[in-house]
């Protein structure tokens, strides 16, 4: 896995434009690791989809892009943190089509469906946490 590793990006998710560095950067990371092309686009979409959440719901946070190692593999770990409202229903926050912001409600659900692994942390008032890996 060529050095990704080692390797960390902490993007401050404060506006579109940092968006779309922290997707740039993650299908950097994702191609340094060689990652296929299919789940280089999946990281890529899940960062999208977790610093736009960021934004939208929160106003601000960061996402935080790193390799990681398992027992018997390697990939690529993805933070999303803010400090904003959290979620007051986790598990319903997780149901296809559910959306407290207007939307379609398919983001959350289909990160969780993207990644091999799928941790959300939230309490209400406390914000939100949400933290997912892609093994090669």
């Amino acid at each position: 896995m060529q050095g990704i590793h080692n390797a960390e990006a902490r993007i401050a998710i404060r506006g579109e434009s940092d968006v779309a560095r922290a997707i740039v950067q993650a299908r950097r990371m994702s191609q340094a690791a060689a990652f296929q092309t299919v789940d280089q686009s999946r990281i890529a979409t899940t960062v999208s989809e977790l610093a736009r959440n960021i934004l939208k719901y929160a106003g601000q946070g960061e996402v935080i892009l790193r390799g990681c190692v398992g027992a018997t593999r390697r990939g690529m770990e993805i933070i999303a943190e803010d400090s904003g409202p959290g979620i007051a229903d986790t598990d319903s926050a997780l149901s296809d089509h559910y959306s407290s912001g207007g939307t379609l409600g398919l983001g959350l659900p289909g990160v969780q469906r993207m990644m091999d692994e799928f941790a959300l942390e939230s309490e209400p008032g406390a914000g939100t946490r949400v933290t997912v890996r892609k093994w090669l």
